[in-house]
């Protein structure tokens, strides 16, 4: 293996007392780039791409209680060409990184600090709470996309390099409604960047589109009785579809500028449909299901006057005995994910649901190229036991029923694992299924590929990173043809 550093940032922090600065969570503050990697078993000459994943790595000691999701952020790419591999870690620097790095401290809030203890307006839902960009990445028009959970601005970067490409200019746009969600979708065939927003502002919510060439070409609100907390989204050939869960900040302590969850479970689950550019604009229509909360999404396509749905239905939106909500227990078991499917009926109203496997699964992937349309296999993860952490990955037969799992092996923990396509792709599942895995015996991060048409089999290649990378959030694969000046090998 050949390392190169390339930039090493110094933190501040002085008390490391928060279970997410510790551990699978320890931070990294040293940037590589590392060529010539060691590889266990063989690297697929048929994956091309470039697989990335977002982290949080708190730079300074925070205001007030650090939470998981307060860190900045920091992507981890492996880049794939021709059997050969290459690994990069760069900081996001988003204006926020750049204003406390200046400073030499904290000048934001964390998620479950009061917003009076920032020091400056920031970015967010929150006011006070720091744009870190470090929740999700996608890549659209040729180049990586990061955005933040709590709504921010869409940093740019080059997919290959990690080299900082700024804010997008359509950024400035939609800053006044609190700019860009984590979890804008690509659709394959168009190209376009799908993506809402939200914030505490009438109208609540908007929706909009981004075309191949980073153009904003489409933007309408979603008018909600109020401030909510949308998280994720999906969408079909001709629509999108956002939703209005009865989980979100209590309204009678937002004035005092607090913020405590709330859910009422006799209020539904309600889903709005909203026309994608492309079709006729015949407004919002809006459908009630079984209250529950939703925080992430598999897909959705139209079935004659259907919008089927399938994501992760909550049995226990809010925390259970044994939990709690500052961060301590994050993970699936706390609010019981399950894989659902909901069926709304465009012509007549009505919404049909059943639940699909009973096992607690979360942050769940496809094959990206059937975004939008009938597809079969998902390639779930499955949680260690009370934690923000990730023991191995199912993959589940939608058609069948079946299951295949693999698990990463005792003290390792996995990343969200993508579905890559191979080159010249023959069926839904030619291809593999990647995932960054931390080894916390042997103090050291690999990167593992797997068969995805059976993961039972192990690893087909190990990728020995240069160092135990941070557990952290969303990842995604995009393959050579999708980056900016390549063409598919």
């Amino acid at each position: 293996m050949h390392t190169e550093i390339v930039g090493r940032v110094q933190p501040t922090i002085t008390q490391w007392d928060s279970p997410f600065m510790s551990g699978a969570f320890a931070p990294n503050y040293v940037e590589y780039t590392a060529t010539d990697l060691e590889v266990i078993g063989t690297v697929p000459q048929r994956l091309n791409g470039v697989y990335l994943r977002n982290t949080q790595n708190p730079v300074h000691q925070p205001l007030g209680v650090h939470h998981a999701f307060d860190g900045d952020g920091m992507l981890h790419q492996l880049s794939f060409r021709n059997g050969k591999c290459e690994y990069r870690n760069r900081f996001l620097r988003t204006k926020g990184f750049e204003e406390e790095h200046k400073a030499g401290q904290a000048l934001y809030a964390g998620l479950i600090d009061s917003p009076q203890l920032a020091q400056r307006a920031g970015w967010g839902a929150r006011g006070g709470l720091k744009d870190t960009s470090a929740t999700d990445v996608i890549v659209h028009a040729g180049t990586a996309l990061t955005t933040f959970y709590q709504c921010g601005e869409p940093y740019r970067f080059d997919a290959r390099t990690l080299e900082p490409l700024g804010v997008s200019a359509w950024g400035a746009q939609v800053l006044k409604d609190n700019g860009i969600s984590a979890h804008p979708k690509v659709c394959p065939r168009t190209g376009d960047l799908l993506f809402f927003n939200y914030s505490k502002n009438a109208p609540y919510m908007h929706y909009g589109e981004v075309d191949a060439r980073d153009k904003l070409v489409h933007y309408v609100p979603v008018p909600l009785a109020g401030p909510r907390l949308p998280h994720d989204m999906v969408f079909t050939e001709n629509f999108a579809v956002l939703s209005d869960f009865p989980l979100h900040w209590d309204e009678s302590l937002l004035p005092q500028g607090k913020h405590k969850l709330r859910y009422d479970g006799a209020k539904p689950a309600r889903f709005a449909v909203v026309p994608r550019r492309h079709a006729p604009q015949t407004g919002v229509k809006w459908f009630e299901a079984s209250p529950t909360y939703v925080l992430h999404w598999l897909n959705a396509w139209e079935d004659g006057d259907e919008i089927v749905m399938h994501g992760y239905h909550q049995k226990w939106p809010m925390p259970q005995a044994g939990f709690d909500n500052k961060g301590a227990t994050l993970g699936p078991g706390r609010y019981g994910p399950t894989i659902y499917e909901w069926r709304l009926n465009m012509r007549t109203g009505a919404v049909v649901e059943r639940r699909l496997h009973e096992q607690y699964l979360e942050f769940g992937m496809v094959n990206a190229q059937y975004w939008g349309r009938p597809y079969r296999y998902s390639y779930n993860m499955v949680a260690h036991p009370n934690s923000f952490l990730f023991d191995g990955i199912l993959r589940f037969d939608h058609t069948t029923g079946a299951t295949q799992e693999y698990r990463f092996g005792e003290g390792r923990f996995g990343s969200e694992s993508p579905m890559a396509p191979a080159a010249g792709a023959t069926a839904e599942d030619d291809g593999y299924v990647v995932s960054f895995v931390s080894d916390m015996r042997a103090d050291r991060s690999e990167c593992v590929v797997l068969d995805a048409r059976d993961l039972s089999q192990g690893p087909v290649a190990r990728i020995i990173l240069p160092h135990r990378i941070s557990s952290g959030t969303h990842a995604c694969w995009a393959d050579a043809s999708e980056l900016r000046g390549e063409q598919r090998a």
